[in-house]
């Protein structure tokens, strides 16, 4: 009989998978919003290189606001080199991102001041080195200010343009091939043909959850529950993709072919065949020729559970973003029983009410794992370990945020 292991077991071996060197690539700036650094970037330089004003106003020296009047000698508008130099009693028009001049040390605001003539009237003091950006406030040169690894955003792309860096190097994206297997399954507008057939949202399921992880995906449909079909499927998704993806045919049936062709047809190192969860516990996870055979079981709310727990986390270890599920804590809002000695993720609503989550099961229906709707509107999962003890109104448990994913 086949031996199933523990949750957290599958984690680890997973976890220990080595992918080896991951290749990278350069992109425009303008093309690289969500891909992952594969350096870190240092500044080259001090920003700012030079004392700059923060702000419109006046620049001085702190210790002459005690004369109260001074005499504006020159305007220093940004992106210009003021030649005058300030000293005892005089000061220099200084408008924001300007350059502070010589023989100044602080900037007092438009709005401290009244223009007579020629002169200024200081009506408030401000503090020495008021509104005056000190050299390296934003960064320091030879400062590591984006880290390996980091995710693109707006920010990261501010300061890259900062640092006049037009391309960046970004790590390859994994691809991540999908299909889903049956010969009782329709795909899309096929025609049912006879009331044993049923239509497959499995593989579009599956797709639409991997591109939110901003991954290339290759969409095989469906295909024919038969060793010849489903060997030629995998092989050829083998030759393009990092992660194969399928869903049905792991269980125990006499028409279940997947797990065979992969311990048979394709001699692939199985990792492990049967994980004590619900749903989901006939996985199977296999790796050939360092690409990751992920074989899902067919029902949909059990496929979906399973992508989650499996295959998302291998699609962040592939991009190397420290990237991880969402888990946190939740109060529970009903007493809630460990029914079966596993690890079970059942679904429930959450919400987010006076600084905590809490969670409930309202409209959530019982049955199989194939009750996909059990997912929409804002659904988490539930995680009770094996060993944990049954759940009673008002404890907190983890769970699992499906809609930030």
């Amino acid at each position: 009989m086949r031996k199933f292991i523990n949750y957290r077991e599958s984690l680890d071996i997973l976890n220990n998978i080595d992918f080896g060197t991951r290749s990278t690539q350069k992109l425009f700036l303008s093309n690289a919003l969500d891909q992952i650094l594969a350096n870190d970037i240092i500044a080259d330089h001090n920003s700012p290189a030079h004392p700059t004003s923060g702000m419109d106003g006046y620049a001085i020296r702190f210790e002459d606001q005690e004369l109260k009047q001074l005499e504006i000698i020159d305007k220093n508008p940004a992106g210009t080199v003021v030649n005058s130099k300030v000293s005892l009693g005089v000061c220099i028009k200084t408008f924001t991102g300007s350059l502070m001049p010589e023989g100044s040390d602080t900037l007092i605001p438009i709005e401290n001041v009244t223009v007579v003539g020629s002169d200024i009237v200081i009506d408030k003091v401000v503090n020495k080195t008021f509104a005056t950006r000190d050299i390296g406030e934003n960064y320091k040169k030879d400062e590591v200010l984006i880290e390996k690894g980091a995710k693109i955003g707006f920010a990261e792309i501010g300061v890259l343009a900062s640092l006049n860096i037009s391309q960046v190097e970004v790590f390859i994206n994994p691809t991540v091939a999908i299909a889903s297997t049956g010969t009782e399954i329709l795909d899309l507008g096929e025609v049912q043909t006879n009331e044993s057939q049923i239509r497959s949202s499995n593989h579009l399921t599956i797709e639409a959850l991997v591109k939110k992880a901003n991954v290339n995906t290759i969409q095989m449909g469906v295909v024919a529950d038969d060793k010849k079909s489903i060997t030629t499927l995998l092989k050829n998704c083998l030759k393009t993709a990092d992660i194969v993806v399928t869903t049905g045919g792991v269980s125990v049936g006499d028409y279940d072919f997947v797990q065979d062709v992969i311990k048979e047809e394709l001699d692939a190192e199985v990792l492990f065949h049967g994980v004590k969860i619900k749903p989901g516990m006939h996985i199977l996870i296999a790796k050939k020729d360092g690409k990751l055979i992920i074989a899902l079981p067919g029902f949909a709310y059990s496929s979906t559970v399973c992508a989650v727990l499996y295959l998302l986390p291998m699609i962040y270890k592939l991009r190397g973003a420290g990237e991880t599920l969402p888990i946190v804590k939740a109060r529970i809002s009903q007493d809630f029983p460990l029914k079966m000695p596993k690890t079970i993720f059942s679904a429930c609503n959450v919400s987010y009410e006076k600084g905590e989550y809490i969670i409930n099961f309202e409209g959530k229906k019982s049955g199989t794992s194939a009750i996909l709707t059990n997912m929409l509107d804002s659904p988490a999962l539930l995680i009770q370990d094996e060993t944990s003890k049954d759940l009673k109104k008002g404890d907190l448990a983890d769970i699992l945020l499906l809609n930030q994913l």
